[in-house]
């Protein structure tokens, strides 16, 4: 099944994009920070939330990992 169509799948992806984006931008960060605009400021504004909401995200990811496990 597609990760569009089912929910947990989704969020699986979208914490992997902004933990990928958030390690992209600590290696090469003029590889992200370039592109603050259009459709590749996506990758940015991930990069940007996995900054800022590193806990968050961290916990999420955790979470994510238990739900998968145990499932």
């Amino acid at each position: 099944m597609s990760a569009l169509f089912n929910f947990q799948s989704l969020l699986l992806v979208l914490l992997l994009l902004i933990c990928t984006c958030t390690y992209v931008r600590a290696t090469f960060p003029t590889l992200v920070d370039r592109n603050k605009t259009g459709l590749l400021g996506c990758f940015y504004k991930c990069a940007r939330i996995g900054e800022r909401l590193s806990p968050y995200v961290a916990l999420a990811s955790v979470v994510m990992a238990g739900t998968i496990v145990w499932k």
